[in-house]
């Protein structure tokens, strides 16, 4: 498995935990979990981005790990 494989994964695998995230922020009747769920989701989004940035950073350094 490559470089850019794992990152992938690892990409595929935030963007179903924040899809996750948001669905019980809006599924909760709990007013206080919805809160938190949101906030954490947003967390999440600045990890994917901040991961999405990596591997274009990683595709310019090391073109044999494009995808």
């Amino acid at each position: 498995m490559t470089i850019a494989s794992d990152v992938n994964q690892v990409l595929s695998t935030i963007k179903g935990i924040e899809a996750q995230l948001s669905s019980m922020a809006l599924n909760t009747n709990i007013p206080e979990a919805s809160k938190v769920f949101h906030e954490t989701m947003l967390v999440i989004g600045e990890i994917k981005t901040d991961l999405q940035n990596r591997k274009t950073q990683l595709e310019m350094e090391e073109p044999q790990y494009k995808s």
